[in-house]
């Protein structure tokens, strides 16, 4: 399980009342999604999709350690949060938050990663061609779920190339070939664990939707 976030402790020691919040799933499971509240990360990676009308699932994005997500900031019937690893949950009511000012200024932040990761998205999906779709996807993990390691990034963050094809809009087959084609040419190479791992200097002189690589910091 990834370390606990710095801000979940410091959210912690403000509550007397902490330890009822706190909610423990383990990989691939469903997390519940209530309207009156959200959830903060603790510990863990979340999955968030829809289901489209023919019986696909649409990716929505992830959420790691101190972000939030709740179905009450959706307007999608079928929203669905789903455990990536093991993970520790805090439950919020909007109650809570309406009521605890400190609390807002510490959750707003966390809510601003969410929107912004989902912005990011969706100009991803703009990108015309693929190879693009998944330089500018590869960039955004290293941002939000990157770890530092020597003159390489591993990514946090494990994902299938089914998981990255829904994330782009192509097919398995395409995702699989691209990845093969970026290990071949020293992009990027696949740990003993299965995580991607991002050499630094290839991707920093590389064309940057976000521009992250002109002022890299990494998430905790």
């Amino acid at each position: 399980m990834a370390p606990t976030s710095r801000a979940i402790i410091d959210t912690n020691q403000h509550h007397v009342d902490t330890e009822r919040h706190l909610h423990f799933y383990q990989k691939g499971e469903i997390i519940p999604l209530m309207s009156q509240s959200i959830w903060q990360i603790c510990q863990g990676l979340v999955r968030l999709s829809t289901f489209y009308p023919v019986g696909e699932e649409g990716l929505l994005g992830w959420a790691g350690p101190s972000m939030c997500f709740g179905g009450c900031f959706s307007y999608l019937h079928t929203y669905r949060a789903t455990a990536l690893s093991d993970v520790c949950l805090m439950c919020y009511t909007m109650v809570e938050i309406e009521t605890s000012p400190k609390l807002t200024q510490e959750l707003l932040p966390q809510l601003g990663r969410r929107f912004r990761q989902t912005e990011a998205l969706l100009a991803i999906a703009g990108q015309r061609r693929v190879e693009d779709r998944l330089h500018q996807l590869l960039l955004l993990l290293k941002q939000e779920f990157g770890q530092p390691i020597g003159d390489s990034t591993r990514l946090n963050i494990r994902l299938t190339h089914q998981d990255i094809a829904a994330a782009i809009g192509t097919t398995r087959v395409t995702v699989t070939r691209l990845l093969g084609k970026l290990k071949q040419e020293g992009w990027l190479s696949i740990g003993k664990d299965r995580h991607l791992i991002l050499r630094n200097e290839t991707f920093a002189n590389s064309s940057d939707l976000f521009g992250f690589d002109r002022n890299t910091h990494y998430r905790t």
